[in-house]
């Protein structure tokens, strides 16, 4: 199988498992992927997902080999809808989905081309610093068609964004702290844990408040400010009900005096 899942509480890893090709991505892997991520976001027993491929790859990009034979003459499966029907898979599986709950991407050597795009689909990307980013479909004339284009400016700014998918180039760890491209350079060998262990910190809060909070950033994204405020507002309606009621009464009992982060009632595992 292309892909597997492993768990540790309520931390849930998806496994790029395809290491002879560098975890390039075939529709047979797009299709894995994207049904591993569709049964995360429905999974009641998890909470945090972490994206990693074995091998020392996170992934090459699409299989372009399969690309190389496929007749592009034949109406394409991923062709969004006219109809307004439901959005299809992207070509690399989950690109297209929008979760409710939260992925990091854990990344080790190269996250090129597709690959590139399926670390910005993530909300956070902690990188090995021997890891790298690239548009790399750039020598080949196959185009962005995974988000590329739109997450990326959206994350480092346009000028910046299409310098780096105009040109290609190589951009690595300690590149993609500095402009915002991840949020973690680890130790080579350690992006796994790293993000395992920034999922497990997430996973210590009260979850529909992190979800609703979670998603007032993506709601608000190119709306004007007073409109983006009020969707805020409306976003969070029955959180404090649901959640922060109960966590109000714990800090008048005591609790998480002087910004201590202990002690929060949920376990991090």
């Amino acid at each position: 199988m292309p892909v597997r899942v492993e768990r540790r509480g309520r931390v849930l890893t998806v496994i790029h498992s395809r290491p002879e090709a560098r975890n390039a991505v075939d529709p047979e892997h797009a299709e894995a992927l994207y049904q591993a991520f569709v049964a995360f976001d429905t999974d009641d027993a998890a909470d945090i997902a972490v994206f990693w491929g074995e091998g020392g790859a996170f992934c090459a990009g699409a299989d372009l080999k399969w690309l190389s034979a496929r007749d592009s003459t034949k109406p394409s499966a991923l062709e969004f809808p006219k109809d307004g029907g439901p959005v299809p898979r992207g070509p690399m599986g989950p690109s297209r989905l929008a979760l409710s709950k939260p992925v990091i991407a854990a990344i080790e050597g190269p996250a090129v081309a597709g690959g590139m795009e399926l670390a910005l689909w993530a909300d956070c990307r902690v990188m090995a610093e021997g890891s790298y980013m690239g548009i790399y479909n750039r020598r080949w004339g196959v185009p962005l068609s995974d988000g590329g284009t739109v997450r990326l400016p959206r994350l480092v700014g346009q000028g910046r964004a299409l310098e780096i998918i105009m040109t290609g180039r190589k951009v690595d760890a300690q590149e993609c702290l500095r402009i915002g491209l991840c949020e973690v350079v680890a130790p080579n060998g350690q992006a796994r844990r790293a993000a395992e262990e920034m999922a497990r910190e997430i996973g210590r809060f009260p979850q529909a408040c992190v979800r609703a909070d979670r998603r007032s950033v993506y709601l608000q994204h190119g709306l004007p400010e007073h409109t983006a405020l009020e969707r805020e507002w409306t976003n969070c309606r029955g959180v404090f009900s649901a959640e922060g009621a109960a966590g109000a009464m714990r800090f008048a009992e005591g609790a998480g005096r002087h910004g201590d982060f202990n002690n929060l009632g949920r376990s991090r595992d």
